[in-house]
């Protein structure tokens, strides 16, 4: 080797100058690339090499602030998750017995956005066809939704309730949004919220 032939990089490291390169506007660019391929081709034909093409970047440079493909998704879909997040303080916000509805209608109201809508699309079809990307979402919505419910009830088998409650709701929505199964999917959203609030109330709060 002369002097001038620079030593071979490892694979898998971003080099010196791309690592000087990075930073949070690299990161976020990586993110933004990665929540359109996860919600273009799904989490099977998205791979390390498709978000940093889109990015910009060397694929060792996604590795270098994520890790894996599996890391990758589970930091995309936690900022197009944040949305759903803000459903505790739906719960909080008022007495409890008219948290099925504000709890209810929270839910509903981040599915009719279409702003929200979407990426929460990608996440939930990337879940329900690939376990990896399923037991990413189950750790999300448990350690960052669920439990934040839970606590906020105070009352007997508090985790059990929100579980059953969030599943009424996110099963209603996946027939609504996703599968689009009709009545449901051209339905009234208040005539739905009427129907679904009760019932969302009675997992939270009864006996």
């Amino acid at each position: 080797m002369t002097e001038t032939t620079p030593a071979p990089r490892r694979r898998g490291r971003p080099s010196r100058k791309q690592t000087a390169e990075a930073g949070p506007a690299t990161r976020d660019r990586i993110l933004d690339a990665a929540r359109e391929e996860f919600s273009e081709r799904g989490y099977d034909k998205t791979s390390i090499r498709g978000i940093a093409k889109a990015a910009g970047v060397d694929s060792a440079l996604v590795h270098h602030y994520f890790g894996t493909k599996e890391q990758v998704f589970e930091a995309a879909i936690e900022v197009a998750f944040a949305p759903a997040l803000n459903a505790p303080t739906a719960i909080a916000d008022g007495p409890l017995d008219g948290v099925g509805e504000r709890l209810t209608r929270f839910i509903f109201g981040v599915w009719e956005n279409p702003t929200t809508r979407t990426p929460l699309l990608a996440i939930v079809r990337s879940a329900v066809n690939n376990e990896a990307a399923a037991a990413v979402f189950r750790r999300l919505v448990a350690s960052q939704l669920l439990r934040r419910i839970a606590q906020q009830l105070d009352l007997p088998d508090a985790e059990l309730r929100a579980e059953l409650a969030a599943a009424q709701l996110v099963g209603a929505a996946m027939l609504r949004y996703v599968i689009k199964v009709e009545p449901l999917a051209s339905a009234d959203l208040e005539q739905i919220i009427r129907r679904l609030a009760p019932v969302v109330q009675g997992h939270l709060t009864n006996p």
